[in-house]
């Protein structure tokens, strides 16, 4: 499911995201296997991380689903610095593409896909379809970067919900449905969002649903194994350590 009014306010709910972290474990992990030049970015949302690699020098192609997320990644880049003189750093594409089918016209080095965006594959099969996808249109020996929702994450929404934020021009109620067997969450939240009115404050609010689904590690790195990927690894929660059952969220490194 794509974000839809959500997105001209997610920057505003996510300003906490360690969108940094993302950007170095990224970096680590091209130090270690090859620095790119293209990189590919599944669900790159508003561009809190494609904006700063294209800055940095990087050609990127941000993918998303959602036309709203990539309106507002546009409109980010154009307010750039760099984003006025041309990306003269570096390049930047937007594509609305879906995950599952995603197809640029040249194979990249590196395909990137971070905030837990995989767990919005919600049936083994998109998995397993992303997975062929990404092996496709990387160059030998590129590298595939993503992240997860550990299985044990997804509980723990369901045991510590509801959650609530009330800041002046922005606030929510956040609910979750859980269903264990599948280990699918379904998020419901009533968003408040303040429009300036003359002198009154005046809220719109809106309704947004968002479902993820968390899989088993070792399936996950299974199937990139399956899909051609070599030299699959995984690692806990931004560091560089073996991932367990205490970790938060799980990021794959493999390389093709």
């Amino acid at each position: 499911m794509s974000y839809r009014k959500f997105a001209y306010v997610y920057d505003e709910l996510m300003e906490d995201m360690p969108y940094p972290d993302w950007i170095r474990f990224a970096r680590t992990a091209w130090e270690q296997h090859g620095m790119p030049k293209s990189v590919a970015e599944l669900g790159c949302g508003t561009g809190s991380i494609t904006i700063p690699l294209v800055n940095s020098g990087f050609e990127v192609t941000g993918i998303d689903l959602s036309a709203d997320m990539l309106s507002v990644a546009r409109s980010k880049m154009e307010a750039t610095p760099q984003g006025h003189r041309l990306y003269r750093e570096g390049s930047v594409r937007w594509v609305q593409q879906d995950m599952r089918e995603w197809r640029v016209p040249e194979p990249v080095d590196s395909v990137i896909s971070f905030c837990d965006c995989v767990n919005y594959l919600l049936e083994s099969e998109d998995v397993i379809r992303t997975f062929e996808r990404t092996y496709e249109m990387l160059k030998p020996g590129g590298t595939f970067l993503f992240d997860v929702h550990h299985p044990n994450t997804l509980i723990r929404y369901d045991e510590e919900q509801p959650f609530v934020l009330d800041e002046r021009s922005v606030s929510y109620i956040w609910t979750c449905d859980f269903d264990q067997e599948r280990c699918e969450i379904e998020h419901h939240l009533s968003i408040f969002s303040r429009l300036d009115e003359g002198n009154r404050d005046t809220y719109q609010r809106f309704e947004e649903v968002h479902t993820q689904r968390a899989y088993d590690p070792d399936w996950m790195k299974l199937e990139l194994s399956k899909a051609g990927f070599r030299d699959v690894k995984v690692y806990a929660d931004f560091e560089w350590k073996e991932a367990g059952d205490h970790a938060q969220r799980l990021f794959y490194v493999a390389v093709k």
